[in-house]
């Protein structure tokens, strides 16, 4: 049977019985979804998957996928996908959880997926579908022939439009501005709001070439164009945008291009 055919091997994992229940309703609807077992805790998922790990990709304890939530007792979700990190063939990660803040933290994990509480069955069939997709393509911890994931999903940052999520990729992005616990990504070809606040896009971004030129305004270095000085006043020109400097971030950027200007190849 080519791996295609065959039905995904899921692992709930939700310390609330009702929404673990919900899930596992679920994933049971689904005619791609094959074995799924429950978990109540992040430790004992962990207990499971190191038990899959030893028997390989083809026990009979494996899985594909783990259906994750993120805020448990102990081991959080988070937590416990870094731990599978570093294993030589993770699962697959689908985070569900009634948080929007941690979105940005789940896909720099390589999460597939990031489903916010209470599940719509369409946006929960998508996910399903993403994860067929990847394990049919030789991404997911089966066959043990095949490379594990190497998408950098962290490359990128998913931004709900209308109930379906798409994913912009972070090289994209010219800025972000600050709207509350928001922020507003500008692209070339229009923007996005995402609930994260700048201040954990500004930590996640640095080592992209992000920096704060404004207490509400994080931009890429490589997007700018040109640096102005009127009347003491320091701007960025970005595309058709001038966007303030403020006078605390000023000597920042200005340094950080300048080693930019001299790292160019002449």
């Amino acid at each position: 049977m080519h791996v295609s055919d065959v039905p995904l091997r899921v692992l709930a994992v939700d310390d609330e019985q009702p929404a673990l229940g919900e899930l596992l309703y679920l994933l049971g609807q689904d005619p791609r979804v094959g074995t799924v077992v429950p978990a109540p805790a992040a430790t004992e998922a962990l207990r499971r998957l190191g038990r899959a790990m030893e028997e390989g990709p083809d026990g009979a304890d494996a899985f594909d996928v783990v259906f994750l939530d993120v805020s448990m007792p102990g081991l959080n979700g988070l937590e416990l996908a870094r731990l599978l990190g570093g294993f030589a063939t993770p699962p697959l990660i689908v985070f569900v959880t009634a948080h929007e803040d941690f979105a940005v933290r789940a896909f720099d994990l390589k999460a597939v997926d990031y489903l916010l509480k209470p599940l719509r069955r369409e946006r929960f069939a998508e996910a399903v579908r993403r994860v067929a997709e990847l394990v049919r393509a030789g991404q997911g911890p089966r066959p043990a022939a095949l490379p594990t994931p190497t998408a950098a999903l962290g490359d990128q940052i998913p931004v709900e439009l209308g109930g379906v999520t798409r994913f912009v990729p972070v090289a994209d992005i010219t800025y972000a501005e600050a709207q509350g616990d928001y922020a507003r990504l500008h692209t070339r070809d229009g923007s996005h709001l995402v609930r994260v606040p700048l201040s954990t896009l500004e930590e996640q971004w640095r080592a992209r070439g992000f920096v704060r030129i404004h207490r509400s305004r994080l931009v890429a270095l490589g997007r700018i164009e040109e640096l102005r000085l009127d009347g003491g006043n320091l701007s960025v020109r970005i595309g058709d945008r001038i966007l303030a400097v403020s006078r605390r971030n000023a000597r920042e950027l200005r340094d950080l291009l300048a080693v930019r200007a001299t790292a160019r190849p002449r």
